[in-house]
């Protein structure tokens, strides 16, 4: 039995030697249960290399501006944040993807949240990025996720009298009724 221990501890770490960034993931992993919890963070994966966590929208603000200020990881840059829909997910039809990064470090971590279209308030990270503030009017824009503390919260690249939001799951991606174009031409 102690063979197949040491055995199993030595593929960990020829695995881990073999994959730098799954222990710079590892690493960072335990970084963020020690800062926050590690009960502040669900559905850990590591899609592509990136370590994604999924949390609360009562706790994104809190995570994201500790990780902005903390010295040792220094994740300064809000690469993207976005706005999913996902209509089967009852209760959480909506959510936020925010992607922030360490040049310093190289570390790159995703985290997203998720909640009811019947509610979509989110906190604003205008006061952490100066570059949220597109993003989260985009997000308002198309998913109609609205940001608390945004201050100028207003569509930018729909017309403003629009009353839905068009990247919703809620309409066809093409008009049903074209008969302009044949599938034939399109491999459908």
């Amino acid at each position: 039995m102690a063979e197949n221990t040491e055995e199993s501890a030595a593929a960990q770490e020829t695995a881990v030697i073999q994959d730098p960034q799954a222990a710079k993931n590892a690493q960072l992993l335990a970084l963020l249960h020690r800062l926050f919890g590690a009960d502040a963070f669900t559905d850990v994966e590591e899609p592509y290399g990136m370590l994604t966590a999924t949390t609360t929208r009562e706790r994104i603000h809190a995570i994201i501006a500790g990780l902005q200020q903390d010295q040792e990881l220094q994740l300064h840059f809000l690469t993207t944040m976005c706005g999913i829909h996902y209509p089967e997910n009852e209760g959480k039809e909506l959510g936020m993807v925010y992607h922030v990064h360490s040049l310093v470090n190289n570390l790159r971590l995703r985290l997203k949240i998720y909640f009811p279209i019947a509610d979509p308030t989110v906190p604003t990270l205008t006061d952490l990025y100066a570059a949220a503030n597109w993003m989260e009017r985009e997000a308002y824009d198309f998913y109609g996720i609205i940001f608390t503390g945004h201050p100028n919260l207003i569509r930018i690249l729909n017309v403003e009298d629009m009353d839905y939001y068009p990247m919703r799951r809620e309409y066809a991606l093409e008009d049903g009724t074209r008969e302009d174009k044949t599938d034939l031409f399109f491999g459908r």
